[in-house]
């Protein structure tokens, strides 16, 4: 607009007013529902837009990931579960229900300050392992060192040489401890923290840790989704057997049976 002239107001055309919808009135609630290893299996619930068009409700909702306190999947309120935090991502969709797999795991910001001293050496080591059903996962463990007994001295700092024994000893621990298993195995594992226990009492002949706590575990990458063992996990049988996969691979049609608010996936290309 050039400098000087003044704009002409147009009078508002009548029922020009857009209309305020309220946005939960086109969401859904859908259920959270964490594996068979944990003592409560109901996380939470989670909204998600209805099915409108090419946007399917359940193809939103999978690859969600949810945080969730040790403390919640397990009904306790112990202060030495509360501080561990997992992590829940959704593979699949059954009706109303979201079935989750273990996705990760870490400790609390709070946790890991309170722990950070001076006067002691702190250690930490990390390393990638291959479990036997192909998840590949990064570990991070941490120790700090403790005074010996009747220890009269202020500080203590270990050696040099000393750290790398004990960082060598938390690697090779992690490491036989996560390949030598399922990933079902290792949350089992991760719940008591046994494999922190493992590293503190191997390495008091080097050097006495205390606070020695698996801090971090990353899910790198993971093998192909099956169906048959994320139903193993969740302790549901799954749908479709082994001879019913006989029968579709010679090309045999059957029937299968979907859950009442089945939303088939969208196809790329025809």
């Amino acid at each position: 607009m050039a400098v000087g002239k003044t704009k002409q107001l147009k009078a508002p055309k009548k029922g020009s007013k857009k209309k305020v919808i309220d946005p939960f009135t086109r969401k859904d609630w859908y259920d959270v529902k964490a594996p068979g290893t944990y003592t409560n299996r109901q996380v939470g619930k989670t909204l998600v837009n209805r099915t409108q068009g090419t946007k399917i409700a359940s193809e939103a909702l999978k690859h969600r990931v949810f945080e969730v306190s040790l403390a919640d999947l397990q009904n306790e309120a112990d202060a030495e579960r509360s501080f561990r935090k997992f992590r829940l991502i959704c593979e699949d969709v059954q009706g109303k229900n979201l079935l989750c797999n273990f996705h990760g795991m870490d400790l609390t910001t709070d946790k890991l300050r309170s722990m950070v001293k001076k006067w002691q050496t702190y250690i930490r080591a990390f390393t990638d392992c291959k479990t036997t059903d192909g998840y590949i996962l990064r570990v991070f463990c941490i120790g700090f060192t403790e005074k010996m007994n009747n220890q009269v001295k202020k500080t203590c700092y270990a050696q040099r040489k000393q750290v790398k024994t004990i960082r060598r000893k938390m690697v090779e621990i992690m490491n036989r401890e996560v390949s030598n298993c399922e990933l079902k195995e290792l949350v089992g594992k991760l719940i008591p923290d046994t494999i922190a226990d493992d590293i503190r009492k191997s390495c008091n002949s080097v050097y006495p840790l205390k606070d020695v706590y698996i801090r971090k575990v990353k899910v790198l990458k993971k093998p192909r989704f099956e169906l048959s063992r994320l139903m193993d996990l969740h302790g549901d049988k799954c749908p479709v057997t082994t001879a019913a996969i006989d029968d579709m691979e010679m090309g045999i049609g059957i029937t299968v049976d979907r859950p009442d608010n089945y939303e088939p996936p969208v196809q790329v290309a025809v």
